[in-house]
């Protein structure tokens, strides 16, 4: 058995809050987690939670430094482990709450690097990350400035770490809760660039990393339905001939690797023919959306407090959950750790797989 991390997160946003939050309120869930980051940060999200949430104090967890991750699987119930992997730079005086600092982007960052090498080096089950702040992570400078993203900056690791190109390490991004399952052919791009790289290639190697990490899961070929990029999948060439074109030669030689994958749909309707809901079980068990928005808008309507997102194509396991630093709300304790319990509990059910 080995422990899963959990990253900081942005020290200004509510990372450190929820990570609290839930270790107080599904404790036997994170017995065998410990975080990656800064203790003075936590204990001071600590003291911003200590009159918010509803539990005796025999419950909330006492926060004890780590040296190593294997001694995250024997600290006493009721105690958080923290292993300090870096300092705040300047203090908790440089990361004020709900405000964009370089100081919080650079902890992020070398809170999810040190995670992200345990994990290659197989010193830890896999990691779950708090959200932190693209335009803290941006204003940390370089490296840090290269990343738009977790995903981006995992990806760059997983590469280095097995010597290839980032080229070499696609990935992609899958959003999920119990109703609905999305991945996307494109992240972190303008509408523009996205647009532009529904491409053959992109199209088909999402739906094999889409069909590779859905296997395991279900036991069995997953079925993927794909959304078309233009309104109503391109009525037939009148509104556009990226799926004549594009998608659907993809499709073709998926379908000839033994992938269940179908359409293109019209995009807004496939994702409710996609909802498992009670009466209804859906057609697919995953949809391949175009670009970030077309897919994720519709899972999180149903609710971010369920979501968790997935990095699917990576030699290692990483969930988060689906919503962001939360800066208009950060260090009122607030915050609704629901989401990041939720990725804990994915994260443990996919390392069991």
């Amino acid at each position: 058995m080995k422990p899963f991390a959990i990253t900081l997160g942005d020290a200004a946003g509510i990372g450190p809050e929820i990570i609290l939050k839930a270790a107080w309120q599904a404790p036997e869930l994170l017995r065998g987690c410990f975080v990656v980051g800064d203790p003075a940060v936590l204990h001071r999200a600590a003291g911003w939670l200590r009159d918010k949430v509803r539990a005796p104090a025999a419950q909330r967890p006492t926060l004890v430094q780590i040296s190593h991750p294997a001694q995250a699987l024997t600290v006493p119930a009721h105690h958080l482990p923290v292993l300090p992997v870096a300092a705040l730079q300047g203090g908790l005086e440089a990361a004020p709450p709900g405000h964009i600092s370089a100081a919080a982007g650079r902890l992020a960052g070398e809170c999810v690097v040190w995670a992200a090498r345990a994990a290659l080096r197989e010193e830890i089950a896999g990691l779950v990350t708090a959200p932190l702040h693209k335009e803290a992570l941006a204003a940390a400078g370089p490296p840090w400035d290269r990343y738009p993203g977790h995903t981006e900056l995992l990806q760059a690791e997983a590469a280095a770490h097995r010597g290839v190109s980032v080229a070499d390490m696609p990935v992609r991004m899958m959003l999920a809760n119990e109703e609905l399952r999305t991945v996307l052919v494109s992240i972190h791009l303008s509408l523009r660039e996205a647009i532009d790289a529904v491409t053959p290639d992109n199209v088909l190697q999402t739906l094999r990393i889409t069909d590779a990490a859905l296997r395991p899961l279900l036991g069995r070929a997953p079925r993927i339905g794909v959304a078309g990029l233009n309104p109503h999948a391109g009525e037939g060439g009148r509104f556009g001939r990226e799926e004549i074109e594009v998608i659907a030669p993809a499709l073709e030689q998926a379908r000839a690797e033994g992938i269940d994958a179908r359409g293109p749909y019209a995009p807004d309707t496939v994702f409710m023919r996609a909802r498992h809901a009670p009466g209804h079980t859906g057609e697919f068990d995953v949809v391949v959306a175009m670009y970030h928005d077309q897919g994720l808008i519709p899972v999180k309507y149903l609710g971010v407090e369920q979501g968790v997102n997935v990095t699917l194509g990576l030699p290692l396991l990483r969930t988060s959950p689906d919503h962001g630093t939360a800066f208009d709300i950060a260090g009122r304790g607030e915050a609704d750790a629901s989401s990041l319990i939720a990725a804990v509990r994915a994260a443990q059910r996919l390392a069991a797989r």
